[in-house]
């Protein structure tokens, strides 16, 4: 028998919107957090701070150490109207010319210039396949988005109270990410400094964070989306720190794909398009620590195909079934959703 083809509405779930995040917890590592075995689908609640007892000694933790840029900048139009973009990544070849969402990009030819606060000007260039634009600033993208940038917190996030820094992890530190990984979100140097008292390493990938976060699955099937590129590196220390480890503890999913690219390619750095579906042999993670993610999207996928690889002899829907339990659960209980929202340990 062959098997079934994936359906995006396959990994579809109802949300209550009251559970969806709009303010981080503090402090950080008091979010909660829900312990799932995937062999046995047992389920266990703590606090983010107790993550230690189910982590021991020669464990690795590989966090994605990329920044979030404060990407979103608003605009004046030369006809006077209202413009905004969202800085993606920078174009090959030249660090002016930088890939972006532009509103209303309809309303805006090539050519176009748009006036930023404090008076930087923004080139629009053409358009990209995507449905994205080419752009060109007048100076240093980087020094730029930082005097006139704001932080670029999804849409499902109303209140925007919390301060920029809330948006990043502790250990943060290339710029170049469009969105948060937010799995990391949770740590702080003082719960970080008790895993390594405790024997737990640690070591960083880069990922910087692009489009696809955005992006709902497109088509109808699972296998008719388009992963973007996104930037990754990792060095040769953290390949032999991987190699060296009992177990590897990925925190977010942008950390897994970084790792299963490494897994397959030497490279110490490039664009990565790995699109991860149940099902998938994971050549490097034992445990991951996520969020909760939104129905219908790439993420979703992905964690149900490390569910699924610690399944003995399950197919997709049996893991499936088994994540989206968890996240009832989760419901049930009162967690958090989404980038502000509390964990997963999936082992």
């Amino acid at each position: 028998m062959t098997a079934r083809r994936l359906r995006v509405d396959d990994f579809d779930y109802v949300l209550p919107s009251g559970a969806i995040a709009q303010t981080p917890a503090e402090p950080r590592d008091s979010s909660r957090l829900l312990v799932l075995d995937r062999a046995s689908g047992r389920i266990e609640h703590a606090r983010f701070a107790e993550i230690g007892r189910w982590l021991r000694r020669g464990d690795l933790l590989v966090v994605n150490d990329s920044r979030v840029m404060p990407a979103r900048l608003r605009a004046i139009r030369g006809s006077g109207g209202a413009a905004e973009l969202l800085v993606l990544r920078p174009m090959e070849g030249d660090s002016q010319r930088w890939e972006a969402l532009v509103r209303p990009s309809r309303r805006l030819p090539v050519g176009a210039v748009l006036t930023l606060s404090g008076g930087h000007q923004v080139e629009v260039g053409e358009r990209l396949a995507d449905g994205t634009r080419e752009v060109r600033f007048d100076g240093d993208a980087h020094a730029i988005m930082a005097a006139a940038g704001e932080m670029p917190l999804p849409p499902y996030i109303r209140d925007r109270s919390a301060l920029p820094e809330r948006y990043q992890t502790v250990y943060a530190r290339p710029p170049g990410s469009a969105a948060a990984p937010t799995a990391g979100l949770h740590f702080t140097h003082e719960l970080l400094d008790q895993l390594a008292a405790q024997g737990v390493e640690r070591t960083a990938v880069t990922l910087h964070v692009g489009l696809d976060t955005f992006r709902p699955l497109e088509g109808e099937y699972v296998d008719e989306h388009h992963i973007h590129r996104e930037w990754y590196e990792i060095d040769s220390s953290t390949r032999e720190a991987i190699r060296a480890a009992d177990r590897v503890v990925a925190v977010g999913t942008t950390a897994v794909r970084v790792l299963e690219t490494a897994a397959v390619s030497n490279a110490s750095s490039g664009w990565t398009d790995v699109y991860i579906t149940p099902p998938h042999r994971f050549g490097a993670v034992d445990a991951l620590v996520t969020n909760f993610h939104l129905p219908r999207s790439s993420l979703l996928l992905l964690v149900t195909a490390f569910v699924q690889a610690g399944m003995a002899g399950a197919d997709a829907f049996a893991a499936r079934d088994r994540l989206l339990v968890a996240y009832r659960e989760a419901v049930a209980e009162g967690y958090r959703f989404f980038s502000f929202g509390d964990a997963m340990l999936i082992r």
